[in-house]
């Protein structure tokens, strides 16, 4: 897979830095429609020394967070701002979030955020994770732009 943006570029796009940066590239965007990123989960990931030692499982909560940061990426490329601009995408809310299967050291996300609603510096966002073909999770995200 060619990426779009690799981790370099992701860099500029999001202000998380290890260990919560959880993108590794984008394979595909369509400025102010939707976001294809990469997160490659390893057994290095931190959260996995407790969440469970006997039976390591990504937190579904930071597939979640993964998929605010795609949608953060989708956002700062829209509208042709960065962190560094002073410019922030918090989280604003979470609705209709499920999980279908667990996350496993080995699996690779594939974390796909599609807009479905801008007004003002609210964003809506639909998104869905994948490990290859199989769904893992969805919800309807919503960040607010800070500064």
């Amino acid at each position: 897979m060619k990426s779009v943006m690799d981790i370099h570029e992701v860099l500029k796009y999001l202000p998380h830095r290890f260990p919560f940066l959880l993108i590794d590239r984008v394979i595909d965007i369509k400025e102010g429609e939707s976001l294809v990123a990469i997160k490659n989960v390893t057994i290095n990931e931190a959260y996995f020394q407790g969440h469970f030692p006997n039976r390591p499982v990504m937190p579904g909560v930071l597939i979640l967070e993964a998929l605010a940061q795609a949608g953060g990426v989708l956002a700062y490329k829209s509208t042709k701002t960065s962190p560094s601009d002073g410019v922030l995408y918090l989280f604003a809310g979470i609705d209709n979030a499920r999980f279908r299967r667990v996350v496993e050291p080995g699996d690779q996300l594939r974390l796909e955020v599609r807009l479905t609603k801008t007004k003002r510096d609210i964003w809506k966002l639909d998104s869905k994770a994948f490990v290859g073909d199989e769904i893992v999770c969805e919800a309807e995200l919503i960040s607010a732009r800070r500064g």
